[in-house]
């Protein structure tokens, strides 16, 4: 692969970290949450532990929000 073509591409990629960063970082907390949520209970309003970690971690960003939304029951525990 022709090394300049790659230069080119890691700076057209740096243009846009600002905008990824934050993105990353929301998705990874928001991944990090939710799997410790499913891990703790056992109850959940649609759906069992297996589907919520499969969903939680392929789904990338929506797979969290979902769990929050759908699965969680607002019961402590």
């Amino acid at each position: 692969m022709n090394i300049l073509a790659e230069i080119k591409s890691f700076e057209d990629l740096k243009e846009y970290l600002p905008f990824i960063i934050p993105i990353a970082v929301l998705q990874l907390s928001l991944m990090l949450a939710a799997l410790i949520s499913i891990l703790r209970h056992k109850q959940y309003k649609t759906g069992n532990r297996a589907l919520w970690l499969i969903i939680s971690l392929l789904v990338s960003i929506i797979g969290p929000i979902l769990y929050f939304v759908l699965g969680k029951t607002d019961e402590e525990e």
